[in-house]
């Protein structure tokens, strides 16, 4: 009997086929293989919800991180949160840490522009796209404690898993941007 379930497969770096891949998709992986930063993949459906998130965390080995796109009010200052996928985010907690008040969801359209990234892909590849460093890295301690971590390659369709080290030490450099450690607690 034939199993009607497509299984997730796990792959050594780039696909070998990019037909019907969007170009921000590639150019993550010509980013990440110039650096010389190995990378595991699996493509999939766009997940959207935690039970398939949770899937392709399995496939993965590792906690694929939360990642929000916020702003202050007046949309002056950009942060993309990176967060283990299960805690709770609370505005308060975090203003405080970073001095910015009135925190919210960045809109879609400056998602595009800054990260060239659309809702349900945000990832800290996109900072490759972030040519005028306007948007600042903000990563829970948590996530930082971890030997891999999990993103999408500024696509929803596709997951990575790299080692922590690489995008703190290889990445980050080449886009020119730094971070900052923040610690969440994210309980009720």
């Amino acid at each position: 009997m034939e199993n009607t379930n497509k299984k997730i497969e796990l792959y050594e770096g780039r696909p070998e086929n990019t037909e019907g891949r969007l170009p921000r998709e590639i150019r993550t992986y010509d980013f990440l293989d110039d650096l010389g930063i190995e990378y595991l993949r699996t493509d999939h459906a766009p997940a959207d919800n935690m039970e398939a998130c949770n899937v392709i965390d399995d496939v993965l080995g590792v906690l694929i991180c939360k990642n929000l796109f916020l702003c202050n009010r007046q949309k002056t200052n950009f942060y993309l949160l990176m967060m283990p996928g299960d805690k709770k985010f609370k505005t308060k907690e975090l203003s405080s840490q970073i001095n910015s008040a009135r925190l919210s969801f960045a809109d879609a359209e400056d998602m595009l522009k800054y990260l060239d990234i659309e809702p349900g892909a945000v990832s800290i590849m996109g900072l490759m796209n972030d040519k005028d460093h306007a948007v600042q890295l903000l990563i829970d301690e948590d996530v930082l404690a971890g030997e891999e971590i999990g993103c999408h390659p500024c696509v929803c369709t596709s997951s990575l898993k790299l080692k922590t080290v690489d995008l703190i030490e290889k990445f980050l450099p080449k886009t020119g941007h730094d971070y900052m450690t923040v610690h969440l607690v994210g309980e009720d």
